[in-house]
């Protein structure tokens, strides 16, 4: 049997920049989204540097068979929906912006899956040319999204609120429930929602938190919330790291055909 036939399915991680011990440069990405790739969704973690200096669109296309879109503090750079830059938008990671953004546009026509988690469902969001509310704590009758900053990392994740899902939609029919609690820990969220893009699901306040791509070929769910906490344990985030996983194994499978016949 040859490595091509028997390995699990690629998912490319996407990293976020950091500065270890506030001196040296680093990519990485959380323990806890690794675990849910390789054991919740079956498929092999690879960390991705998320800077067009050292990785193309078109490589990570060839060498994933699918990728996670982590969250991360930096926020989507406004001036990617068309917008000023304020001290309200925070800190920005521009590298990461020129890598996911048309990583995404690329996956959404070739059908090639992805799986969008906080920051990574407010690229997708912006990706098909859709904008954010910089805080959304601030707008008339919202909730503070955002987590305790000085909590422990299992209040940090704790469910928080429930989100409702669109009757019969497609989060519905994969949770086998309209209602299911999450936990929350991010600042920004949807204003106007982009082309295609579907917001299956809102928080008790409105705001958006569950969206996919209208009529994509390929699997696009994306999230507000953190479902990599736990995935394994967790009744909402288990069904989503499973069909995912099941998603990239179907297009694996499909690139391991078409090599067969190329050769």
């Amino acid at each position: 049997m040859s490595c091509l036939t028997c390995r699990r399915p690629v998912v490319g991680i996407i990293g976020n920049a950091y500065a270890l011990n506030d001196r040296y440069p680093v990519h990485a990405g959380g323990t806890m989204n690794s675990e849910a790739v390789a054991d919740v969704a079956g498929c092999l973690p690879l960390i991705i540097p998320s800077d067009p200096r050292y990785v193309s669109v078109e490589e990570l296309l060839a060498l994933c068979d699918g990728f996670l879109l982590t969250g991360g503090r930096p926020n989507v750079h406004p001036s990617a929906y068309g917008e000023q830059e304020t001290p309200a938008h925070g800190a920005f990671d521009r590298s990461r912006d020129a890598i996911t953004l048309p990583l995404i546009r690329a996956c959404v026509e070739r059908g090639q899956p992805f799986f969008g988690i906080c920051r990574g469902f407010q690229e997708l969001n912006v990706a098909m040319g859709g904008s954010l509310h910089p805080e959304i704590r601030e707008l008339p009758g919202r909730m503070n999204h955002r987590m305790p900053p000085e909590a422990s990392l299992e209040e940090q994740f704790a469910l928080r609120h429930p989100v409702r899902f669109t009757p019969g939609g497609v989060f519905h029919r994969l949770m086998g429930a309209d209602e299911v609690m999450t936990n929350t820990l991010h600042g920004q969220g949807i204003a106007r929602a982009g082309a295609r893009i579907v917001v299956d699901g809102v928080a008790e306040d409105g705001t958006p938190e569950a969206i996919y791509v209208r009529d994509a070929p390929g699997f696009t769910l994306s999230v507000q919330w953190h479902p990599e906490w736990r995935a394994g344990e967790d009744p909402v985030s288990r069904p989503l790291f499973q069909a995912f996983g099941a998603a990239c194994a179907d297009w694996a499978a499909g690139q391991r055909a078409r090599a067969m016949v190329a050769e």
